[in-house]
């Protein structure tokens, strides 16, 4: 018999308690659900609206968060009253107990000091001041420095001060501003505590190279000075030529043109006529005929045909003395072709030699001596009588100082006539030199030396043609010797980029990978960089920068210009000028080397120095439309669709070069009026 299990009891159905215990719970999920819900939504929409109000009134740097119907402000407001005015418009919104002030306020900013510049005009005697000065004496010793240069006329003063501490370099700009006003009589003078600014004219080139001189050594270590001095052309008179053919060679005693292209035309004349070496001539003001350059090359030729010789140019009047070897019937046929050449307002006077005057060896002589070390100058030789004796002694010692001339002379009744005009010619040619003999004769007048002016033959050849008058004759043997050349100790532009180069031929300047810091293994060279710079502080030079082809294109030109404005940095804190340097980066446009090996890519990478002419300035410093940089991805540009240099992190675009076209200007030849701001909206 089989036993079966016991029958389940009945199940019994839920209660009415539990079946509503569970709906009250169902239905407070469903409340907290839809007031979250409802909490969002009102979050969002007060901080959106509160944040779109506070745009659109330009509030840009308040920020807005929201906590649940807390709306908390934050930000720097410029100053109280915006800060008052962000939180007024945000409780226009939204209801002011639910806001959160966490603005901040910039502090009170002091008042800054006004930029005190002064700028000085001078013409001679007439000086003018203006500008803002700030309180002490700087305005006192202006005043009084003008009034010793105006004598009669008083100096314009419109100078005004203001009751704020001078800025640093101020002082030594001042000082340095009124020491070049006194040394330049043509001059503008712009003073800030930035530096000085300089625009002047000189005279003469000689008198612009002693004022860059003197301003050079007169300014002070760290004052940032920028110089520019003309000098016109100079006024020649007369205006001479004197060309020599002799047992020497053929040269120049003296040269003038009027032009550039005539003296290409005169100096090709000469080198055809057998000139060698630095054949040169001063173009200047003063010529009398367009015709210079064609009557003076036809002279030159004509002596070229003779053989020997000299021909002399002294304004309209030229002189021409053939030499020994010439014959009678070469004279004649050429001295006849170069008078059918010459314009009609030359006027010629050709000889032959005078073989009875040149033979005379007769005792009457003047010499002068000038000794190269002591500087004496012993006189010897004939004159007329007392008078001229006392005249010739008082010449001497006026020109040369009284305590080095020596008078030994004997007076000579019967000297030939004309014969103190030509011994005062001499001597003002002898005092040309820095040392050198005179030796004047009845049928010549000799000067010979050394001297340290590069035009001094010029200058001498110039002087006794004008004194001795036409058909006189004379020879000078003056040579150039640096020694004595009181502005040759400065270097010349060339000199000072040639040192440059020098020092980084032997070590170039190195960088951190892909970094504008200069390695430190490289300071030796920029020692030896600022060493070679010294006295260099009127030359324009550019600094240019150069990278391999490694990175982007315009990464690589953001590092090269870091570079070189890091490596003017650096000289400048060893106390080079750079006031007129630039520096330039070219990235990896101007490779020396095939970027496809390392040791190509070495030569690439470098610093390169190169003189800027007066003519031409660099382009990039002062191209109108400059580099834009914006920050980019290390790894890749989206706009440009190349790749971000990993270095600096930088793509560069340049705007449009024009810095090539030639084409007529398209700027308005009369004022403009500006049209009006469009209305906002």
């Amino acid at each position: 018999m089989v036993d079966l299990p016991a029958p389940l009891p009945p199940r019994r159905p839920p209660s009415a308690g539990v079946l509503g215990a569970a709906a009250f719970a169902a239905a407070a999920a469903l409340a907290a659900l839809i007031s979250w819900g409802l909490a969002l939504a009102v979050e969002s929409r007060s901080g959106a609206a509160v944040t779109s109000r506070l745009l659109a009134e330009g509030y840009t740097w308040a920020n807005v968060d929201t906590n649940g119907l807390i709306v908390a402000l934050s930000g720097t407001a410029p100053n109280e009253a915006l800060r008052f005015s962000a939180m007024n418009l945000a409780g226009s919104v939204v209801d002011s107990g639910r806001l959160r002030d966490g603005f901040e306020v910039l502090p009170p900013k002091v008042v800054e000091a006004p930029r005190f510049s002064v700028e000085m005009l001078r013409n001679d005697d007439e000086v003018q001041l203006i500008g803002l000065l700030p309180d002490g004496e700087g305005k006192t010793k202006l005043a009084d420095a003008a009034r010793t240069l105006t004598h009669d006329t008083p100096p314009m003063d419109m100078l005004e001060t203001a009751a704020y501490p001078a800025p640093e370099g101020w002082d030594a700009a001042l000082a340095f501003g009124l020491a070049a006003l006194e040394l330049l009589p043509r001059s503008k003078i712009s003073i800030s505590a930035n530096g000085v600014v300089i625009t002047a004219i000189a005279a003469s080139l000689a008198e612009k190279r002693d004022f860059e001189d003197q301003l050079a050594k007169a300014t002070p270590r760290g004052l940032s000075v920028t110089t520019d001095i003309s000098a016109p052309r100079p006024v020649l008179t007369p205006f001479t030529l004197r060309f020599v053919i002799d047992q020497g060679g053929a040269r120049f005693d003296a040269c003038s043109a009027d032009s550039v292209k005539a003296r290409n035309r005169i100096l090709a004349a000469a080198r055809k006529a057998g000139g060698t070496g630095d054949l040169t001539c001063i173009i200047g003001l003063g010529v009398p005929s367009p015709s210079w350059a064609e009557a003076t090359s036809a002279a030159i030729e004509t002596l070229a045909k003779l053989g020997a010789g000299t021909v002399t140019f002294l304004d309209g009047d030229v002189t021409l003395l053939a030499g020994d070897s010439v014959t009678q019937a070469a004279f004649d046929r050429e001295i006849g072709e170069l008078r059918s050449a010459l314009p009609d307002v030359f006027s010629l006077d050709a000889k032959m030699p005078d073989k009875a005057v040149t033979s005379v060896a007769g005792p009457v002589e003047f010499t002068a001596t000038r000794a190269a070390e002591t500087h004496r100058v012993e006189l010897r030789g004939r004159l007329t009588d007392d008078r001229v004796q006392a005249a010739v002694a008082s010449f001497a010692k006026a020109r040369f100082g009284a305590a080095y001339v020596h008078v030994a002379t004997v007076l000579d009744p019967e000297a030939p006539d004309g014969w103190p005009e030509r011994v005062l010619a001499g001597l003002q040619s002898l005092a040309q030199l820095d040392h050198g003999t005179l030796l004047v004769r009845p049928d010549t007048v000799e000067v010979s030396g050394v001297s340290g002016a590069q035009n001094a033959s010029a200058t001498i050849s110039q002087l006794l043609s004008e004194r001795l008058g036409q058909g006189k004759t004379y020879k000078v043997n003056v040579s150039y010797d640096r020694a004595f050349d009181p502005l040759a100790a400065l270097p010349s532009p060339q000199e000072c980029v040639d040192r440059v180069h020098a020092v980084l031929a032997r070590q170039k300047i190195a960088f951190d990978p892909g970094s504008a810091e200069i390695a430190a293994g490289s300071a030796a060279v920029m020692d030896a960089l600022a060493k070679a710079l010294n006295n260099c502080a009127a030359v324009k030079m550019e600094i240019a920068g150069h990278t391999d082809a490694q990175g982007s294109t315009g990464g690589n030109l953001a590092l090269s210009q870091a570079r070189a404005e890091a490596v003017m940095v650096a000289l400048q804190g060893r106390q080079v000028d750079v006031s007129v340097m630039h520096a330039v980066g070219y990235g990896e446009g101007v490779p020396i080397a095939d970027n496809g090996s390392e040791a190509g890519r070495e030569s690439n990478r470098r610093i390169e120095f190169s003189l800027i002419s007066d003519g031409t300035a660099p382009a990039k410093p002062f191209d109108l439309t400059p580099t834009v940089q914006v920050p980019a991805d290390p790894v890749a540009s989206p706009d440009a669709g190349t790749t971000a240099s990993p270095d600096t992190g930088i793509i560069t675009t340049a705007g449009p070069d024009f810095s090539a076209d030639t084409g007529p200007s398209l700027a308005p030849k009369s004022k403009t009026v500006a049209p009006k701001t469009r209305p906002k909206g």
